[in-house]
């Protein structure tokens, strides 16, 4: 498994023959220079989407036009992409889970919002999610934009993931020290990888908390366009 972060809450898996693209952010991100946008979609197979804000949905469109491949996430917008935009979607829900030529992805809870804007107002996208993703004998949880919550005892109880991608940069989403802290009451990883942080001033710029919060995993700081090998 090579995990790749793409910026922010984007990322590239390459895991069991497929290429699963994670709420992938090309256009207006900082972090992922235009050279690399090829690169960053190369020989995709799937696009995940855990909610509907800008920085995770812009390019998703876009995307499965141009490499005609499905849109995997919750039923209720995959619906409406379907019949409006004409692409190929998988729509599923909390609890269901999805086989992706061999990688089973189940839908989990996250706390955040799913909003984007129209020339008529702010519209719902269906709500945010996270997503449990088993392949090659592990499995890996995505939290989506999140704060720690409750969910997350049955969550670890239950999935028992080896390995997370936590949105960790404060402001929108939790924080180092809080990312830290879930991890430990509700997990037990043994690879912590923190996202959302560093492409916005406002948000935490380092893992140093994460990372000294958490003795005895390993924590990664992700670099954008380096693949981590799992």
């Amino acid at each position: 498994m090579n995990i790749v972060w793409l910026g922010h809450g984007s990322f590239r898996i390459e895991v069991a023959g497929q290429v699963l693209l994670i709420d992938p952010w090309l256009t207006g991100n900082p972090s992922l220079s235009e050279q690399h946008h090829d690169e960053a979609v190369q020989d995709a197979t799937h696009i995940l989407l855990t909610h509907a804000h800008f920085d995770h949905v812009v390019d998703v469109l876009p995307l499965a036009k141009h490499l005609k491949i499905p849109v995997v996430g919750q039923y209720d917008l995959m619906g409406y992409w379907s019949e409006a935009e004409g692409i190929e979607t998988i729509g599923f829900n909390k609890g269901g889970t999805v086989n992706l030529n061999g990688i089973k992805v189940t839908m989990v809870p996250a706390s955040h919002s799913s909003t984007f804007s129209t020339p008529d107002g702010v519209r719902t996208g269906g709500t945010e999610v996270g997503f449990m993703i088993a392949a090659e004998g592990h499995m890996l949880y995505v939290s989506g934009d999140t704060d720690i919550m409750a969910d997350m005892d049955w969550m670890g109880d239950y999935y028992k993931p080896d390995i997370a991608i936590l949105s960790a940069g404060g402001h929108f989403t939790m924080d180092m020290k809080g990312a830290a802290y879930a991890a430990k009451r509700y997990f037990n990883f043994k690879t912590v990888i923190p996202c959302h942080y560093k492409t916005f001033p406002i948000l935490e710029q380092s893992a140093e908390d994460l990372i000294n919060g958490l003795p005895g995993v390993n924590v990664i700081e992700p670099e954008v366009m380096k693949a981590i090998k799992i």
